[in-house]
């Protein structure tokens, strides 16, 4: 499914952003600010960014990620660790499907947007209207604005793929209750080449204590690490299915995944009696 050629098209309906101002700043020069701040301290913790590579080289930026969802004091840091890696491909990646467990809106299945955009305080972004109007042809792909409305899943990654990518276009699908395969299936559809990124939304435990969460995290990577999706506990990550569906195909095409942060709430701006988990991994050739 190649990406859509009309990112420019007449906007008719935006989703406006629901938790900038909670899960992150709304004021765009403070919601800029603390997105560089986090993606500069995780250029300076990580390894060196790889050069990009020239036309028609081999890819040097990931080819999907996962990261959290958290509000920023508490996942920033984690979530900064896989998109600093994104910048090799600021002017290649124009097409981001991005795939999240719903939190207040219970769908079966999967759900697309009736919108043509996302905004947040740094601008709007175009739904990719060809590769939604292919997927809602799915049986487990349904229009639903509803779940949409006040879901922060999808929303907190869009100021960082802003900042990093430039412009681009989306596919946002929220999961629901869908099968591993079925996830799998859309993302099947929506790999492409260089020109597209698949991000998986996911928090990791939830509601530990410091040390039990450690373990349970440490196993969830490692299954991530491994590409075995049968491994991926329920109380291991919120989006499990959509993880398990990036684990098989991933597995299918050859793609190797590996641990760029791995942390929780109680390394970041809580407490260490009752954490959640939080993880950024990144699959490549």
């Amino acid at each position: 499914m190649p990406p859509s050629s009309e990112v420019s098209r007449a906007v008719q309906d935006v989703r406006d952003p629901a938790v900038a101002g909670s899960f992150y700043p709304s004021d765009p020069q403070e919601l800029r600010a603390a997105v560089r701040g986090y993606l500069a301290a995780a250029e300076e913790a990580g390894p060196p960014l790889p050069e990009p590579s020239p036309a028609g080289g081999a890819r040097s930026y990931p080819e999907a990620i996962i990261a959290p969802h958290a509000g920023y004091q508490y996942s920033g840091p984690v979530a900064a660790a896989a998109y600093v890696l994104l910048r090799p491909g600021r002017d290649r990646i124009r097409r981001v499907a991005l795939l999240g467990p719903t939190h207040r809106v219970p769908v079966r299945g999967m759900a697309l947007p009736q919108s043509d955009a996302f905004a947040t305080p740094l601008g709007t972004i175009a739904l990719d209207q060809a590769a939604c109007d292919e997927l809602v042809a799915l049986r487990s792909v349904e229009i639903l604005d509803a779940a949409h409305l006040f879901e922060h899943s999808l929303e907190v990654h869009l100021p960082f793929l802003q900042e990093v990518l430039g412009e681009f276009s989306i596919v946002p699908l929220l999961v629901g209750a869908v099968t591993a395969a079925e996830a799998s299936e859309v993302i099947r559809l929506l790999w492409g080449g260089p020109e597209s990124l698949i991000v998986i939304s996911s928090d990791l435990s939830h509601f530990h204590d410091y040390d039990t969460a450690q373990q349970l995290d440490g196993e969830t990577s490692r299954a991530i690490e491994s590409l075995k999706f049968e491994e991926i506990a329920k109380q291991g990550a919120c989006g499990r299915t959509p993880i398990q569906g990036l684990l098989m195909e991933a597995s299918r095409r050859g793609v190797h995944a590996r641990t760029v942060d791995q942390r929780n709430s109680g390394d970041t701006a809580g407490n260490r009696q009752e954490v959640v988990g939080y993880g950024s991994y990144v699959f490549d050739k």
